[in-house]
């Protein structure tokens, strides 16, 4: 069965970096494109950042654009969320996903990805 399996979540102050990692399992992983979404207590879960299957194309929320980035390594099937410059309102709990289709393009859309890790917690203290 497909596994996706995040790692690298904490506890960082302001101002710090943590850098997110998922491994995927029980599919091919460099046919799909991999988004990260991120759920605060209260609020619903929302787009991060998401990234094509050659890592040639990526795409990022406003609220992290120019502090996190999106990469992949599709020899180690794994997918990265670089997170810089972390602000308390990034605390959340950041799930990796991998889309439905090789031809998944609505990067943004929660419904575009079928396989979802089982999350890591951020937590960014002021």
């Amino acid at each position: 069965q497909v596994q996706l399996v995040e790692s690298g979540g904490g506890l960082v102050q302001a101002g710090g970096s943590l850098r997110l990692s998922c491994v995927v399992s029980g599919r091919t992983f460099s046919s799909y494109a991999m988004g990260w979404f991120r759920q605060a207590p209260g609020k619903e879960r929302e787009f991060v950042a998401a990234i094509s299957r050659s890592g040639g194309s990526t795409d990022y929320a406003d609220s992290v654009k120019g502090r996190f980035t999106i990469s992949r390594d599709n020899a180690k099937n794994t997918v990265y969320l670089q997170m810089n410059s972390l602000k308390p309102e990034d605390t959340a709990v950041y799930y990796c996903a991998q889309a439905q289709t090789a031809y998944s393009t609505t990067w943004r859309s929660s419904s575009t990805y079928r396989y979802w890790g089982q999350g890591t917690q951020v937590t960014v203290s002021s």
